[in-house]
């Protein structure tokens, strides 16, 4: 077979309108920081940066960033259930971002409004489920945000390395009652997602649907309630949790139960090669990991 060949039977690249690289930052939004802190501390993260006028502050590992809000002021904080944090807001990383906020903007997207204040940056957003955000991030290689808007802990190392080679994998969304084709058509029209097929599953909660980034690097599960829910047709959407992928998934549980981690264990779920899932802590907050090769 010929060079020339190959190049014309080549498969053309996913589109990729919005420049997406992956994720810069994860967003917490809760009234018990510290409760929230010492969770994220026992996967391995560590506050390395404190924002310079709100209470927020920054976790990281590797290359995670993880942001928890607790800003009085912010109404994702003060409209928390008695203090249960929630996912709220993700950063894309993006070649540009003003371009990228516009672009989606012209597809029929919600903005929101800037809260930056003097010196601060001002990050483009636009209104994702249940209240969240998704942000466009541009500034993330040699320069990033939090350069700017966040100063450093003392004494405390800002690039702690990552835990038995944790990453983001993905995020998990509960959607509502037979709004899976609305929301696969959001995804994909307005990020370039595109859909995994059905047999292709990746850890140990195979419902829902899969969508995967346009650049590859991670996935978003789309999951509707149960028909026999009560709530199945008033359950509220939202950013429900986030998958690590780890190399190995017994490793990292072992590596994770040392520090305290609990993970659900029953018949019907446990730990496995493909994944496994920590056990809900503050109400709310649990983590998925997944076998990442």
């Amino acid at each position: 077979m010929s060079l020339q060949a190959v190049h014309r039977e080549a498969v053309p690249e996913m589109p990729n309108r919005l420049g997406i690289e992956g994720i810069e930052f994860i967003e917490y939004a809760t009234s018990r920081p510290q409760a929230l802190g010492q969770v994220l501390e026992n996967m391995g993260f560590r506050p390395v940066a404190r924002h310079r006028s709100r209470e927020v502050t920054l976790y990281r590992q590797g290359s995670m960033n993880l942001v928890v809000n607790a800003s009085p002021d912010d109404a994702r904080v003060s409209g928390t259930v008695d203090g249960q944090p929630v996912i709220s807001a993700v950063a894309f990383r993006v070649q540009d971002a003003l371009k990228a906020h516009t672009r989606c903007m012209e597809l029929g997207a919600w903005s929101v409004g800037s809260h930056a204040q003097a010196m601060e940056l001002h990050i483009p957003a636009i209104h994702g489920p249940g209240g969240s955000r998704f942000y466009f991030v541009d500034r993330w290689q040699e320069f990033s945000i939090y350069d700017i808007d966040f100063k450093t802990i003392p004494t405390v190392d800002p690039h702690p390395p990552a835990l038995t080679e944790m990453s983001y994998f993905g995020v998990v969304q509960y959607i509502g009652a037979e709004r899976s084709a609305d929301w696969l058509a959001y995804y994909e029209h307005m990020f370039d997602f595109s859909t995994i097929a059905d047999d292709e599953r990746f850890g140990i909660l195979p419902k829902g649907k899969l969508m995967k980034s346009p650049c590859g690097q991670f996935l978003w599960q789309l999951i509707e309630p149960d028909p026999w829910m009560d709530e199945a047709d008033e359950s509220p959407e939202c950013l429900q949790r986030v998958g690590f992928g780890v190399p190995d998934v017994a490793q990292s549980v072992q590596a994770l139960k040392t520090r305290g981690v609990e993970f659900v264990e029953s018949t019907a779920l446990h730990p496995e090669d493909r994944g496994a899932l920590t056990r809900t802590t503050l109400g709310s907050v649990s983590f998925e990991l997944v076998h990442k090769a």
